[in-house]
């Protein structure tokens, strides 16, 4: 499945990039696994062409440092930049070759950040604005989808061409708010107030004023619409599985190739072990992950798991045994495993 393989690959991509200095190791150990997951043979220079030749105006020999082949024409150019590398300051030179082939795509990338470009606003001419911007260390679920459409087997102009714009206006929009609620402009912050908000003059000393109770105000909005949202999600799961309610034994020993164990899940194993530091030697507590869950254990042995725990995007849940059952317990976040300190504190007793 394209999905787990990305995140896998997303995974390794943050275990490498620290030890990766170079453009060429960026392009081996980054750029070209990831268009091998996407299908395509980067060992096959009638696909994947290396150094591909584009020339521009009277410059001969300019070259593009990938292009794909599809149907025997070029359709996606890659310029490739080191992953210690900014992008920004790197897309004139892919907007130079671009109108000198017949490819309909250009993705500027340093291993990490994917920019992709097409001809939106003027044809044969690359948009200065990339309609789709996807980064491996924050990859979304929407990402996964875009990227499916540039599948090998799946790949289809006009299907990519149809929602290019809509994908490039919602980036824009979002970025622009992500801007205006970090930090309100005088003209944002002009409009909410006078959305039937304040009734007096728009001084500057009034939009200073206000500015700080904009952003706070959007902040508590967005965090109590999260807040509902999981309180809903977390609802229906409680109707399927009572708190508190009993669960089967899991499998004592899962295949674990190709999990990727989160930051959350590691911010859950160190509140476990904080619980438990003076109930046992730390060192003693280890963690197993797997693809179905998480899992605390005393001395490495998964015939002694203290918890399992379970961080999905919209239900979370931890599941610790007493003395004849395993219990399931809802939690809203990694910090509500203190409210069970009590219960992991007597489980690993009976443990030891």
């Amino acid at each position: 499945m394209l999905e787990e393989k990305l995140k896998s690959f997303a995974g390794r991509v943050d275990a490498l990039k620290g030890n990766i200095f170079t453009e060429e190791a960026t392009k081996t150990s980054l750029i070209m696994p990831f268009f091998s997951i996407l299908g395509y043979d980067v060992f096959n220079p009638l696909e994947f062409v290396p150094e591909f030749t584009a020339d521009v105006g009277i410059k001969k020999g300019e070259k593009v440092d990938y292009a794909i082949f599809l149907n025997n024409e070029p359709t996606i150019l890659i310029e490739a930049k080191s992953v210690n590398e900014k992008l920004e300051k790197h897309d004139s030179q892919l907007f130079r070759y671009f109108g000198t082939t017949k490819a309909k795509f250009a993705i500027l990338t340093n291993g990490v950040i994917y920019k992709f470009y097409t001809d939106l606003e003027e044809p044969n001419k690359m948009d200065s604005s990339p309609f789709l911007t996807i980064s491996l260390e924050d990859l979304r679920d929407s990402d996964v989808a875009e990227l499916k459409k540039f599948e090998k087997n799946a790949f289809d102009i006009n299907n990519i061409i149809n929602t290019a714009s809509d994908l490039k206006y919602c980036g824009l929009i979002k970025q622009f708010l992500k801007a205006e609620f970090a930090c309100p402009s005088d003209d944002f912050t002009k409009l909410i107030l006078s959305a039937d908000i304040y009734d007096g003059r728009f001084t500057q000393n009034i939009l200073e004023r206000f500015k700080p109770i904009v952003k706070k105000s959007i902040s508590q909005y967005i965090n109590e619409l999260v807040n509902d949202k999981i309180k809903n999600a977390l609802n229906i799961e409680e109707e399927k599985t009572p708190e508190g309610e009993v669960v089967e034994e899991l499998p004592e020993c899962e295949e674990t190739n190709g999990v990727v164990t989160t930051e959350e899940e590691m911010q859950a194993y160190y509140i476990i072990k904080s619980i438990l530091c003076k109930t046992t030697d730390l060192d003693r507590i280890a963690y197993k992950d797997t693809a179905s869950y998480f899992g605390v254990l005393l001395d490495g042995k998964v015939t002694k798991w203290i918890c399992r725990i379970f961080l999905k995007e919209k239900v979370k849940y931890v599941i610790i045994p007493n003395d004849t059952e395993n219990v399931k317990y809802t939690i809203e976040s990694i910090e509500d495993l203190y409210k069970f300190s009590d219960k992991l504190k007597a489980r690993i007793l009976k443990l030891l």
